[in-house]
């Protein structure tokens, strides 16, 4: 009895010594920059994302969680907005909070959007976006210059997904931000480079390109 019991232990023994050695494949789910945001709010890698027959509609940049700040990160839109105003008129500030430093660019479009005294084309344009699903808004400086510090690992999944790439060339690069110059915010906002990460405040009624983007929730 005492050997059939030595036995069983032995036996018991080894079978947890290779269940420890065997090899488990546990599924990778941390979301990275390069991932596709997809229309029903999923981050996929690329080659999840071409199995899955998903509609592609943003790619990740960011996925930081930072203390104060809504979301999990951010991804940007696949393609541009065409040349637009900031503003239809001068002399109004348009209650952003007009901080380079801060991830504000949600409030600073609504902001925009609510303002009654003049419009903002370029806000409207973004609105008009959430048709469709999306809740994309115009990037602040700050959330400008995080997108800038990846732009070559973005770049090549914008394009397999048939987006927009960011551009780099230096006559084709400025995207309007959704901040306004501090001191000035009646007649200026700041344009940003996606070529060399400079900043230029210049007059809001000026036109130029928008690329939203878009809070990562999970």
């Amino acid at each position: 009895m005492i050997r059939k019991i030595q036995w069983f232990a032995m036996a018991v023994a080894a079978v947890l010594c290779a269940a420890c050695d065997a090899h488990i494949d546990v599924p990778d789910t941390a979301v990275r920059p390069g991932h596709i945001l997809c229309e029903d709010g999923t981050a996929l890698s690329y080659a999840q994302y071409e199995q899955s027959g998903k509609r592609a509609i943003a790619v990740v940049f960011d996925t930081e969680r930072r203390e104060g700040t809504e979301g999990n990160g951010y991804a940007v839109y696949l393609w541009d907005i065409a040349p637009v105003a900031f503003a239809d008129s001068l002399g109004v500030a348009q209650g952003t909070s007009a901080d380079i430093g801060a991830l504000d660019g949600n409030m600073n479009t609504f902001s925009l959007y609510d303002t009654r005294e003049t419009a903002s084309p370029m806000a409207e344009a973004v609105f008009d976006l959430w048709r469709y699903g999306q809740s994309a808004y115009i990037p602040s400086v700050a959330q400008m210059r995080l997108l800038y510090a990846v732009r070559e690992t973005v770049n090549p999944v914008i394009e397999r997904c048939g987006g927009h790439p960011l551009p780099l060339d230096e006559n084709d690069c400025w995207y309007w931000t959704s901040t306004e110059v501090s001191g000035q915010e009646t007649a200026k906002a700041w344009l940003y480079s996606t070529g060399s990460g400079a900043m230029q405040e210049t007059p809001k009624i000026q036109a130029h390109k928008v690329r939203p983007i878009i809070t990562l929730n999970r």
